[in-house]
C-alpha cells in the first residue's frame, strides 16, 4: 500500500460511554494526541456519535482511523470495517488495536505504582472480556508481557464475557493472604471500570487511557499507517 499523500485526515475510534467522565477522558486523550499529530477526530461505535461512517462520509480526504481498543474482538475486526464499507470512503485505513502491544506496559506499570504496588502483592488483570477468542487472547497476552515485566503470575479476569470472572479471581486470589491490587485494562472511566472498583479487591489501578505511553502508541499507529 502505497505512502499517503499529504496529511490525512485521522479518527480516534473509540466504543462511547454512558460516563461523562469516561467521553471528558476519551477527548482528552485525542487533543493530547492531536497536539503532536495535527487535528484528530473521534467517533464512537456505540451508545455515543459521531459513528464512524458518519464521519467518513463528510470527506474523500485520505484518512487513518486508530481504534481504540486494547484487544481486537468484534468492533475491531468486524464493526469498524463494516462502517468504512457502509461510507464507501475511497481511501480509509484502519490500524491494529492498541492491544496487545509492549508499548502498554509502561503505562500498566506506571497505574501500578500509583496504586501503591509492591512485591509480593498478588496482581489480576480485569478486562471487559468479548465472546470473541480472539479478543480474550489479546488480554492473556497483554498479562503474561506484564507478569513477565513484574516477575510475578499475572492472571486474567473478565467482566462482561470469557472465564475465569472477576470475581471468580478476586476470590481465589484473595484466600492467599496476600494483598491483591486488580490491574484496570480499561482506557476511560466507565459501567466496566466501575465494576472493577466494587469487585473487592484491596486497591484498584486508574484506567490507563491518559497514559504516556498511549499517546506515545496512539501517535505511532497514525504515523505507521500514513507511511506504509
Amino acid at each position: 500500500m502505497a505512502a499517503l499523500s499529504g496529511s490525512p485526515r485521522r479518527i480516534l475510534v473509540a466504543h462511547g460511554t454512558r460516563s461523562a467522565h469516561g467521553v471528558a477522558m476519551i477527548r482528552a486523550l485525542a487533543a493530547a494526541v492531536a497536539a503532536r499529530t495535527g487535528p484528530v477526530e473521534v467517533g464512537f461505535v456505540d451508545v455515543l456519535g459521531p459513528s464512524p461512517s458518519e464521519l467518513l462520509v463528510q470527506s474523500d480526504r485520505p484518512t487513518v482511523l486508530v481504534p481504540c481498543f486494547l484487544a481486537g474482538g468484534y468492533h475491531v475486526h468486524t464493526d469498524v470495517p463494516r462502517h468504512i464499507a457502509a461510507s464507501a470512503h475511497p481511501d480509509a485505513r484502519l490500524t491494529a488495536a492498541l492491544g496487545p502491544d509492549p508499548g502498554l506496559i509502561g503505562a500498566l506499570l506506571r497505574r501500578l505504582d500509583e496504586a501503591g504496588w509492591r512485591s509480593g502483592d498478588a496482581v489480576l488483570l480485569g478486562a471487559t472480556g468479548s465472546s470473541d477468542p480472539r479478543a480474550r487472547e489479546d488480554v492473556r497476552t497483554m498479562a503474561a508481557l506484564l507478569a513477565a515485566r513484574i516477575g510475578t503470575e499475572v492472571p486474567v479476569g473478565f467482566l462482561a464475557a470469557g472465564d475465569p470472572t472477576v470475581d471468580t479471581e478476586v476470590a481465589r486470589l484473595r484466600d492467599r493472604d496476600r494483598r491483591l491490587i486488580l490491574t484496570s485494562y480499561q482506557l476511560a472511566d466507565g459501567v466496566f471500570h466501575a465494576r472493577l472498583t466494587a469487585a473487592g479487591a484491596d486497591a484498584v489501578t486508574a484506567p490507563i487511557g491518559l497514559a504516556p505511553e498511549v499517546i506515545d502508541l496512539i501517535v505511532h499507529r497514525f504515523e505507521q499507517a500514513q507511511t506504509r
